[in-house]
């Protein structure tokens, strides 16, 4: 089966204003490549809008209804820095539906895995407001939805954009059904992502938060992955692996602050598909999130979607080796969430 593109020319008429960082130019530049130089084993399809059902899993009534009173609007304005144009309401249904039917797709094995790549992004949504670009919460309505209508108990949630996905943790952070994973430079906005956050009630240890300093490179980015997550996704086994897949990591971002390359993508999205090939085949959906400088966006879209079609490692001799910083901060968090996994303690 081919990896499923979900693409669509409406998600670039999606316009927060001038000079938003949020432009269409970076989703453009990522259509561009794919045209112009097509992945071998994908196949493109056009998006279907999330329902009002879907949405409402994470997301309170008054904040679709919210979102809606934008529609037809020249300007709306849904948080400081989360602004909407006349189409942005139904473009934004697209994006969460977008995730939604890859997620459909991987489950009823009509598609070997799947990219959404869509706009706006998904992973600063509350249930009860938008946040950070982000009107709904796409990964966290398509992670809902699996657990609700397909066969899924366990989903993952692997979450490598520089921001941490605030919204994504709060939604999720009291349950046990759903492990969400972020990577995020820390401290750095929203301010959410301490290693000390690992969820609440039965969801305690089901959420686990990867800081990076400023500067950070592909060995201290891969060094946590290997060191902390691989034992704990081993030994979980999930029935779905979702990806918020930001690349504001990128070394030349305009806001990202960290120095992830090209090869440091590929590393990462080979070593997700790893997991995925044995616990849940197939079952690997990534999801557009940040990244605003268009190279970046598409070194990062091509390095993942090579990874969902080749299904093999990629190798690691150009990674480099992690910061005394980062091991440092692989020991504490290997402290911190040996009593909830001890697969850490091996």
């Amino acid at each position: 089966m081919d990896t499923l593109v979900i693409r669509d020319e409406q998600f670039l008429h999606h316009d927060p204003g001038p000079g938003h960082p949020d432009n269409p130019a970076r989703l453009a530049a990522v259509h561009a490549s794919l045209d112009d130089t097509p992945i071998p084993g994908t196949r493109s399809v056009a998006p279907r809008p999330a329902s009002s059902s879907e949405l409402q899993r994470i997301h309170t009534p008054s904040h679709v209804d919210r979102v809606a009173a934008t529609e037809g609007l020249e300007r709306g304005q849904l948080d400081v820095d989360t602004t909407t144009s006349a189409m942005s309401y139904q473009i934004a249904l697209h994006a969460a539906g977008a995730v939604v039917q890859a997620v459909e797709a991987v489950i009823h094995q009509q598609a070997s895995g799947a990219f959404a790549l869509v706009r706006p992004p998904g992973h600063h949504a509350e249930a009860q407001g938008s946040m950070g670009f982000c009107l709904f919460n796409n990964v966290a309505v398509a992670a809902a939805h699996a657990i609700a209508e397909g066969d899924c108990r366990r989903v993952l949630i692997l979450d490598p954009d520089v921001h941490h996905g605030n919204g994504t943790q709060h939604v999720f952070e009291e349950r046990h059904d759903v492990l969400y994973i972020s990577s995020h430079r820390y401290p750095f906005y929203p301010g959410t992502g301490a290693v000390d956050e690992i969820g609440k009630g039965k969801g305690e240890g089901y959420t686990i938060n990867l800081p990076l300093s400023e500067g950070a490179r592909d060995g201290d980015l891969l060094h946590l992955y290997r060191h902390i997550v691989d034992p704990v996704v081993r030994s979980w086994a999930p029935d779905l692996i979702l990806v918020s897949a930001g690349f504001d990591t990128w070394h030349r971002d305009p806001l990202g602050g960290l120095s992830v390359t090209e090869e440091g993508f590929s590393a990462l999205f080979r070593l997700f598909q790893s997991w995925a090939q044995e616990a849940c085949p197939g079952r690997l959906v990534a999801a557009l999130e940040g990244g605003y400088d268009p190279k970046g966006v598409v070194a990062g879209v091509r390095a993942g979607l090579t990874a969902l079609v080749d299904r093999e490692d990629a190798p690691t001799h150009r990674i480099g080796s992690p910061s005394q910083n980062t091991v440092e901060t692989t020991e504490h968090l290997r402290q911190i969430l040996a009593p909830s996994w001890a697969s850490l303690l091996s």
